[in-house]
């Protein structure tokens, strides 16, 4: 009887156990009346509507619409657009928000509720999806995206952050959406992977060991992937060479020309990886000059660029003497120090050693220093901070495109900086963070101070009533000596 009572108790406990344990089922949620007023939809004071100040001030979205009419259609029977300011506008949460995809930033549109006041939509209204980004991106040109930056650089120039004089240029690199793995070659159109597991078997690896194929690759002999002989097929622009931790990947080359005197940047461009740095020098600086022109109120009476600044890997002798007829002083080390002077011509002579002189100058390591201050920090910022490290797009036309807007959010943030003494939306919130956890130190630094202070006046109350009590006691023995 015992046995059957136990038994029958455990199953009892085990049909318990399959009663309690549910899965979760997701149940819809009915329609239901809240008043508008009692939702929060206006935000407090974020670093977005100080940023509507400024595009208010401006006119950002007056000029952007201005600029887009002839890409847009006439027609009013048909589906509205999207206002080019919005799209505009998200692509700046992008650099922002340091989000690198389409689908991300999106996404972080439609939750946030300052990012929803910022672009102008209330809780009832959708933001636009990351297809119709897409479809904008493909309809605008890239000249467009040159003038929105332009619009920020005049902005710039209004309140005194470009100067124009001294210029500094240099290269960093980004990660291309594109695999090693799906390399083919140009002439037999073989794929990269099928040509190391054949130089894997004539080894004696087994090629069914991915991990053994991959070691093998990495430390054979002769190793070269050269982009003569290979390309990828998902995205041409893409080019072999090295990352910024020296691995070896797909990549583009992002170029910066920055002013020395207040950090914005002139030029921002995308070059193939395989390109260059002296590849057009010439041409580049020009096109700044160009640039700084084009946002000049006084076109004919705008100074030209005095100094331009770079590293070694920028040395030409014919780009440095083509650079110095335009009279620009280069400030660029030479890389050869046994230079053979004898074979170049008198321009060329006077350009090199013109060259060295001024690096070795006391205004020459000085802009060699703010060189390395300013240009560097842009490519923190636009590369490791604004989500462009590692490209989500395929062609350098699409990459170029969203590297403008980046480079234009860079100088939107100097800006913004120079003028509210916050660039970005984590320095407000850190700034924000930073005077709360600055108030309750003060705070508590008062309290030990008037406990301090309690301490101190309870211990000059026990001393002096330790001396009346000491005192009494001697005035007591001394009248009962008397009587």
């Amino acid at each position: 009887m015992m046995k059957k009572e136990g038994k029958y108790r455990s199953e009892i406990l085990l049909n318990l156990l399959v009663i309690m344990i549910r899965k979760k089922t997701n149940q819809q949620q009915k329609s239901f009346w809240i008043a508008t007023d009692e939702l929060q939809d206006k935000p407090q004071i974020t670093f977005y509507s100080k940023l509507n100040e400024l595009f208010e001030k401006i006119s950002f979205g007056k000029q952007i619409r201005k600029i887009c009419e002839p890409y847009y259609s006439d027609k009013t029977n048909c589906r509205p657009p999207i206002d080019p300011e919005v799209y505009f506008k998200m692509m700046i949460i992008g650099f922002f928000e340091n989000l690198r995809s389409e689908r991300g930033i999106a996404s972080r549109c439609a939750d946030s509720l300052s990012i929803r006041a910022f672009l102008g939509y209330t809780l009832t209204e959708s933001t636009p999806e990351h297809s119709s980004l897409s479809v904008i991106r493909k309809r605008l040109p890239q000249e467009l995206y040159s003038q929105v930056f332009s619009i920020v650089l005049k902005e710039l120039r209004n309140n005194g952050l470009v100067k124009g004089k001294n210029l500094a240029l240099d290269t960093s690199v980004i990660e291309a959406n594109a695999s090693l793995e799906t390399l083919k070659n140009r002439m037999t159109e073989e794929s990269y992977g099928e040509y190391i597991k054949e130089l894997a078997k004539q080894a004696g690896i087994d090629i069914e060991d991915k991990a053994a194929v991959s070691r093998f690759d990495r430390k054979r002999k002769d190793r070269k992937t050269s982009n003569k002989e290979w390309y990828n097929p998902y995205d041409p622009d893409a080019k072999i060479g090295q990352t910024k931790d020296g691995a070896t990947d797909m990549i583009y080359k992002p170029e910066h020309v920055v002013d020395l005197d207040t950090g914005a940047i002139i030029e921002a461009d995308i070059l193939l990886g395989d390109r260059g740095d002296t590849d057009c020098l010439t041409e580049r600086i020009v096109d700044a000059q160009t640039r700084l022109i084009d946002i000049s109120d006084n076109p004919l009476e705008e100074e030209p660029i005095e100094t331009v600044t770079s590293d070694k890997g920028y040395f030409n002798v014919q780009e440095i003497t083509e650079i110095r007829s335009l009279g620009i002083s280069t400030v660029i080390p030479d890389k050869d120090f046994n230079r053979n002077m004898n074979k170049l011509t008198d321009a060329e002579v006077v350009a090199v050693e013109s060259a060295c002189s001024a690096v070795k100058s006391k205004v020459g390591r000085a802009l060699l220093r703010k060189r390395g201050m300013h240009v560097e920090r842009s490519f923190a910022h636009v590369l490791d901070c604004g989500g462009q490290r590692r490209t989500t797009l395929k062609g350098i036309k699409k990459n170029r495109k969203r590297y403008l807007i980046a480079a234009a959010c860079y100088n939107l943030s100097l800006l913004m900086r120079t003028i509210f003494g916050i660039g970005t939306a984590k320095q407000w919130i850190a700034n924000n963070n930073f005077a709360f956890n600055y108030f309750l130190k003060s705070i508590i630094s008062v309290q030990k101070q008037f406990l301090y202070f309690l301490r101190f006046v309870k211990i000059i109350f026990c001393v002096k009533s330790h001396r009346t009590k000491q005192h009494s006691c001697v005035f007591f023995k001394r009248s009962s000596y008397v009587f």
